[in-house]
């Protein structure tokens, strides 16, 4: 009896394996083009098929150079190898994919060799060396390969750390399930840029990025991000916390602001804490108004206008209900007919599309019918809605940039006193 397993001529059929260190160590952290640029190659490098640079970026709709980047990426990061056929033309060149596993748990690459005034052996002879190492050894759960020593004992004389500060780094980089080297290394690299010369140095930085990731993470979910920060949000929140001098509740209240806006962003809450800021410190000016009337003053006028107007709609409503009934019905069977679209649109329905479109064409009779219903009776369309006195910002004073309304500057003493003086009244 034999035995035969079907077999494919179509290469797009097959599977591609990929190593979980390139998942879990680096994938996150690389460019998302570059990661296309690797998985395509990859599939073509266990087919045994060639493939050149050029087809990579028209097959991924990219630049030629950005594969090239692509490929420089990866050699310094210790993914692939360049493998030169011509060493005077430098974009002549293979790539081979380097085995992850072996170049973490095994020697078979050969790091760059130790380079100082004192030799390997003299190193190692040094009781402090040969504790970090047993420290290390223990952190890991692992024998570390003398590949692997020659490239922390570099550390010592290329970042200026102490022994100290590498343990605490492996530490660290394992609790977080981040075992590579080179991520350790990037670690406490950054460490030494920082200027951290002790381990006590370290954990005070890692509490206040901490903090920081945390006040970051709160004042997205506020604005409903599902992101990370880029680098120039985290310098502006970072100037709210540490040169205005807010707390958290306090920028928590000026991002609730963006809710009237269509595109909530960090530069609106930028400007909403700004003003804020200039008004507690008394720097706050604004043209067209007395320079004893603050900041506060002036958006206080504005809630109270926002008020008043809103109570002025709710009035001419209800004198609408009063004289035409039918119109009150209408409102009420658009918002049941609202509802049922909202309905449709999570449902699996096969005929949602139709539905949704019928119940529009319902919606659009009513709208009609209300229109007649209320010039028939000597009132103007928009007579149930809100009248903003400024159409621009809807009376809140800020536009949805978050910038201020050119009507800001023109809120005067008088203005508020005559809104207060009506309100009482």
């Amino acid at each position: 009896m034999g035995f035969k397993r079907e077999k494919t001529d179509d290469y797009f059929l097959l599977d591609t394996a990929v190593e979980n260190v390139f998942i879990n160590e680096y994938m996150a952290m690389a460019p998302g083009d570059f990661v296309k640029i690797y998985l395509l190659a990859l599939m073509y490098a266990d087919l045994d098929i060639p493939i050149t640079n050029e087809e990579i970026a028209r097959h991924l709709s990219l630049d030629h150079e950005d594969v090239l980047k692509a490929w420089t990426y990866w050699e310094k990061l210790g993914v692939i190898r360049k493998k030169r056929t011509d060493a005077e033309d430098k974009f002549n060149y293979d790539v081979e994919f380097i085995l992850l596993k072996e170049q973490l748990y095994g020697e078979k690459e050969k790091k760059k060799t130790f380079s100082s005034d004192q030799n390997v052996q003299s190193f190692m002879a040094d009781k402090e060396i040969q504790d970090m190492f047993a420290a290390i050894e223990k952190i890991s759960g692992r024998v570390i390969s003398g590949t692997e020593m020659m490239e922390v004992i570099s550390w010592i004389n290329d970042f200026h750390v102490s022994p100290e500060v590498i343990v605490y780094g492996y530490s660290y980089c394992v609790q977080r399930k981040k075992k590579n080297i080179k991520y350790i290394a990037a670690v406490v690299s950054q460490w030494a840029r920082e200027g951290l010369g002790d381990v006590i140095a370290v954990e005070k930085y890692l509490s206040q990025q901490d903090k920081k990731q945390h006040l970051y993470k709160r004042v997205f979910q506020a604005l409903g991000f599902a992101r990370n920060a880029t680098e120039e949000e985290k310098r502006i929140m970072d100037t709210w916390f540490e040169n205005m001098g807010f707390s958290l509740e306090r920028v928590l209240s000026a991002c609730s602001k963006t809710s009237g806006i269509s595109s909530p962003n960090i530069n609106y809450v930028n400007k909403v804490l700004t003003n804020w800021y200039e008004e507690q410190t008394g720097n706050a000016s604004s043209s067209g108004h007395k320079k004893d009337l603050t900041t506060g003053d002036i958006m206080r006028y504005y809630e109270k206008l926002r008020q008043q107007e809103e109570e002025a709609a709710e009035a001419r409503r209800r004198e609408v209900f009063e004289k035409v009934p039918r119109i009150k019905e209408i409102e009420e069977e658009a918002k049941g007919l609202s509802a049922e679209i909202s309905k449709l649109i999570i449902s699996d329905s096969v005929n949602r599309k139709k539905s949704v479109a019928r119940i529009k064409d319902q919606m659009d009779a009513l709208n009609t019918e209300k229109a007649f219903l209320l010039t028939d009776n000597g009132f103007e369309l928009d007579h149930m809605d809100v009248r903003y006195t400024c159409s621009q910002c809807k009376d809140t004073g800020m536009l949805e940039t978050g910038e201020r309304c050119q009507c800001f500057g023109e809120v005067t003493k008088e203005k508020i006193e005559l809104i207060t003086k009506q309100k009482t009244e």
